[in-house]
C-alpha cells in the first residue's frame, strides 16, 4: 500500500503514470482533467488518507463543472474549486445562560461565504427590479452582474436538535435575510429586513430561527438545499417552467418544483 501513486487513479498517459526515476527531489506532473483545467501533482511523501481525499476532490469538481452547463468565470470557477477542497465541520454545542442553565439557541460562527445561485435550468437568482423579492430567470450575456450576491453565516445549533447537518442565514445584504412565515396552511419565502447584529444568537422560543435553513449536500453530490429550520421539510425551490420566475417555499417532491442548486462560492 506504501507503493501507491495518486496518478494510478487519474486518467493520464503511461508517461506521466511512470516518469524516469531521479533524485528524492520533489518532482511536479500535470494531468489534463478537461481543455481548460489540468491537474498539477507535487509527488512527495504522501499518506493514503490525503491521496483519496485529493482523488475524491477531483472526482467532485469533475461532477459539478459537469452538471453546470455553462462557461465559469475565473471566480466561479476558484468557487467550485473552493467547494470541492473545504471541508465544513458541523459543530453540536450545548449554550448557558448566566444562571448554568441550558438554553435552545443557535450561535453565529465566524465563517461567512459569498456566493450566487443558480437551478439545474441554469436559472440565476435576481431581486426582481423595485421590489424586495426573490426571482430566477435565465440570464442572456452580459447580464451576469443581475445575479445575487448572498452571504452566508454558519451557525452552530444547540445540543438539544436534532439538526446534523449545516445550519445557515442567507442575507441579500447586511440586514436583509431571507426568512419564511406560515400563512393560509403554506409556508411563504420573503425578504425581511433585521439587524444582522440582533442575530447574532437565535433563541427558538424568539420565533428568529425563521431565518435559518439546513443546507444538504447528498453523499458524493454537489447540488445543494436549503430546508427551513423552523418549518421542517419544506424547502427554497424555482420552478422548472422557463416562463416561472418564481422563487417560493414547497415541500420535498413538489411537481415542477426544483429544490436543488448549483452553489458557486465567491473568491475575495
Amino acid at each position: 500500500m506504501s507503493d501507491f501513486d495518486l496518478v494510478d487513479a487519474l486518467d493520464c498517459s503511461p508517461e506521466i503514470r511512470h516518469p524516469p526515476s531521479g533524485t528524492e527531489q520533489d518532482v511536479e506532473r500535470e494531468v489534463k482533467l478537461s481543455e481548460d483545467l489540468n491537474l498539477m501533482v507535487t509527488c512527495n511523501t504522501i499518506t493514503m488518507k490525503s491521496v483519496a481525499n485529493l482523488v475524491l476532490a477531483v472526482n467532485k469538481l469533475s461532477k459539478s463543472l459537469s452538471l453546470c452547463g455553462r462557461d465559469l468565470s475565473d471566480g466561479e470557477l476558484c468557487g467550485a474549486i473552493m467547494d470541492c477542497v473545504v471541508e465544513e465541520t458541523i459543530f453540536q454545542e450545548g449554550w448557558s445562560n448566566s444562571s448554568g442553565t441550558r438554553k435552545s439557541v443557535f450561535q453565529r460562527c465566524r465563517s461567512v461565504h459569498k456566493f450566487t445561485v443558480s437551478d439545474e435550468y441554469q436559472k440565476d437568482f435576481i431581486l426582481k427590479t423595485g421590489e424586495m423579492k426573490l426571482q430566477a430567470i435565465t440570464l442572456q450575456g452580459g447580464n451576469g452582474d443581475r445575479k445575487v450576491n448572498f452571504e452566508m453565516c454558519h451557525y452552530r445549533p444547540p445540543s438539544s436538535s436534532s439538526i446534523c447537518s449545516l445550519t445557515v442565514l442567507l442575507s441579500v445584504s447586511e440586514n436583509l435575510h431571507i426568512s419564511c412565515s406560515m400563512e393560509n396552511g403554506k409556508v411563504s419565502l420573503k425578504l425581511e429586513q433585521y439587524s444582522h447584529e440582533s442575530l447574532t444568537e437565535i433563541n427558538q422560543e424568539d420565533g428568529l430561527d425563521r431565518f435559518l435553513f439546513i443546507k444538504n449536500i447528498p453523499p458524493g453530490g454537489s447540488l445543494v438545499s436549503f430546508e427551513s429550520v423552523k418549518f421542517r421539510g419544506w424547502f427554497i425551490s424555482t420552478s422548472s417552467s422557463s416562463v416561472d420566475y418564481s422563487v417560493e417555499m414547497c415541500q420535498a417532491a413538489t411537481a415542477s418544483r426544483v429544490t436543488c442548486f448549483n452553489v458557486f462560492q465567491k473568491c475575495n
